[in-house]
């Protein structure tokens, strides 16, 4: 137990190069997120298409503009 040399004739394990290693760790932290953003959900897909739908809603409203007619009016008397 404790720290294991490599035998004098073996060479050490070659170690992954730094881009695979890379890709690896930021794969893993993706795949972390999205179990992270999903957790207590059971119908991931009808969360996101309802995300949708309201940026949608949103997007549409903002590219309209204020509404100056037909909208609600205050006076005060």
């Amino acid at each position: 137990m404790g720290l294991c040399f490599p035998c004098p004739g073996e060479s050490a394990p070659a170690s992954p190069d730094p881009e695979e290693k890379r890709a690896k760790l930021a794969e893993a932290a993706e795949r972390r997120q999205r179990e992270a953003a999903s957790r207590g959900i059971l119908d991931v897909h009808s969360v996101e298409e309802k995300r949708r739908k309201k940026e949608k809603l949103e997007k549409q409203i903002a590219s309209t503009g204020p509404q100056t007619e037909g909208g609600l009016r205050w006076t005060v008397s």
